[in-house]
């Protein structure tokens, strides 16, 4: 039996025009409020698929590593480290995790693998018992990112990965041999060369965890890209492509960023094309169908 339940971790609140690309605020404005500082909230959620004996953890979210200047600048809510306390709620802590997949190496992604920040000491890596699954080709960017993307990653935390010896780069195209053939992968480029989106079958339909392919809900809109994505037509093309294929299967979105919806199924609109969200769910626990 596999069963999906999302989890929370650290939030964050970021420039909306940021995440919004080149949609001017007249538009999103009316999908997310903003606050003073022309902001928008958003969550840094993380998917635990259980299934045998084992616990597979999808993504971190942004966890706690930064310094106080950091944290501030990037938006981060809480001091905590809000993941940890979403695995204790149930019954289990980051030493529990038998795999920890990521889709990429953003810090709002996999930092939540370092241990929450203390004055004077090195950061650790956390999930001491977990296979570490990531894209191949996205490691090699992360190991020599473009100029435009090099401070959205740790450069401490790809060394820790490497030291582990629990680190498993998955070709495009391949299977992971730590998750097995159950799991089926898919590879973008849209937003960072080798982004790798998990697909886990259920009976009542595929459950897709895209990352910043579709951050959250608004994002489903075809046109709606982020200012992160380093390649927004490319990123059109493979959005349509996975909603898709989703639309077909009766499959389902779990969002990382948005902080209403943490599933949702998809639809698209007979008349004018327009995708859009259904069913939306603000989390799940425990989904065996």
């Amino acid at each position: 039996m596999r069963t999906i339940t999302t989890l929370e971790g650290n939030s964050q609140r970021l420039d909306g025009g940021a995440m919004f690309g080149n949609a001017p605020k007249a538009l999103w404005s009316r999908w997310v409020e903003t606050d003073d500082q022309n902001r928008i909230a958003l969550s840094c959620r993380a998917m635990l698929v259980q299934e045998d004996d084992r616990n597979i953890l999808v993504e971190t979210g942004i966890g706690a590593f930064f310094p106080p200047n950091l944290k501030s600048r990037y938006g981060v809510v809480e001091d905590r480290h809000v993941l940890l306390d979403s695995l204790a709620e149930i019954g289990l802590t980051d030493a529990d995790i038998d795999v920890v997949v990521l889709t990429h190496l953003h810090f709002d992604h996999a930092g939540g693998l370092l241990s929450a920040w203390q004055e004077g000491q090195p950061a650790q890596l956390l999930f001491p018992n977990a296979t570490f699954v990531t894209g191949q080709r996205h490691w090699q960017r992360a190991r020599r990112p473009h100029p435009r993307d090099q401070a959205s990653f740790i450069p401490e935390l790809l060394t820790l990965l490497e030291d582990s010896g629990r680190l498993e780069l998955v070709d495009d195209g391949k299977k992971s041999k730590t998750l097995g053939p159950d799991w089926r992968l898919r590879f973008s480029d849209g937003h960072t060369p080798g982004l790798m989106i998990p697909i886990i079958d259920m009976p009542d339909g595929p459950v897709v965890f895209p990352g910043d392919l579709i951050p959250g809900a608004p994002w489903v809109h075809l046109p709606i890209t982020m200012g992160y994505d380093r390649f927004p037509e490319t990123l059109i093309e493979e959005k349509e492509a996975l909603l898709d294929s989703l639309i077909a299967v009766n499959g389902r979105l779990v969002f990382t960023h948005d902080p209403d919806v943490a599933m949702a199924c998809v639809s698209r609109d007979a008349d004018n094309g327009r995708y859009t969200v259904s069913n939306p769910q603000p989390s799940v626990k425990g989904l065996e169908n």
